[in-house]
Order: structure tokens, then sequence, then C-alpha cells
């Protein structure tokens, strides 16, 4: 199971109530996804609600071409925002804290911990293969990926 299937709205009875429509509690399920890129309703939720969730919407469900919103650019973007989150340090309760403060998301920091250790093992395994192949180049970008990372 992929870390956006459990990352979570945060307040999501409250959200729901103000929305006054029901939509899932996980962030990146196609309704949810739907209703924070179409806009439909946004207007209707709190002013710290609404600031946080466009701010979610500008930064995960913006793509370049519209259609990609459902080829899984949304949870590629936000993989990425968490990998970038470990590279500055932050440990899974400061990532927790982060996406909580600045998007009203939630997810559990064991599965932030499984997510970043999946993806250090992931680009181990690139780092082998790249060595293997005497592709120096690209193994000491892995490695400094995987250093990154792991500290």
């Amino acid at each position: 199971m992929a870390i956006t299937d459990k990352v979570y709205l945060k307040n999501h009875r409250q959200i729901v109530s103000q929305l006054d429509t029901s939509i899932p509690k996980g962030a990146f399920k196609g309704a949810t996804i739907d209703v924070l890129y179409s806009g439909d309703g946004i207007t209707k939720l709190d002013d710290a609600t609404r600031d946080r969730l466009l701010d979610f919407a500008e930064d995960f469900l913006d793509p370049e071409q519209p259609e990609d919103l459902y080829t899984g650019y949304p949870e590629r973007q936000f993989m990425t925002y968490l990998l970038e989150l470990r590279s500055q340090g932050l440990h899974p309760d400061a990532i927790v804290d982060v996406i909580g403060d600045e998007y009203f998301l939630y997810a559990y920091p064991g599965d932030i911990l499984s997510f970043l250790d999946n993806a250090v093992r992931t680009i181990e395994a690139a780092e082998t293969l790249a060595g293997v192949e005497e592709n120096t180049k690209m193994e000491q970008k892995l490695h400094e990926a995987r250093v990154a990372l792991s500290s």
C-alpha cells in the first residue's frame, strides 16, 4: 500500500460538515481530489481550513496537463515532498507535524517511517545495480541521495 493511501484529511468530520457533502477521509482519494481540484464548495470552509486545503491543491493537484491529475501526479509530488522533508533532517514525527501545519493532513509516524525505509532500500538497490553496471556517476548520485535520507 502506497504512503499516499495512508494520508488523511485532518479534521475530516469538520470539513465534511462545512462542505455539506461526503468525501473520503483519504487525501488522495478520487472524490477528495475532485472536490479540492475543482474548488466546489471550498468557499464554505472556514478561512484556516480553506487556505491550507488550497495550498494542498496548488502544491500537489496542479499538473501542467490537467489529464495528469489522475495518472499518479499528485501522489508522486507528495512522495517527493516527503523525501525532501527527510533530506532536510526531519524525522517521521516532525514530518507529520509539518504536513498537518501546512496542509491539514495527517499520517501515522510509523507509516512515514516505513515509506522512508523503503525509499532508502530502493535507492540502495539501484546504487548496487549502478555499481554492477560500472556507472560510477549514477552510483555516486544514488549514494548521495541514500546518505541524505539515512542521516
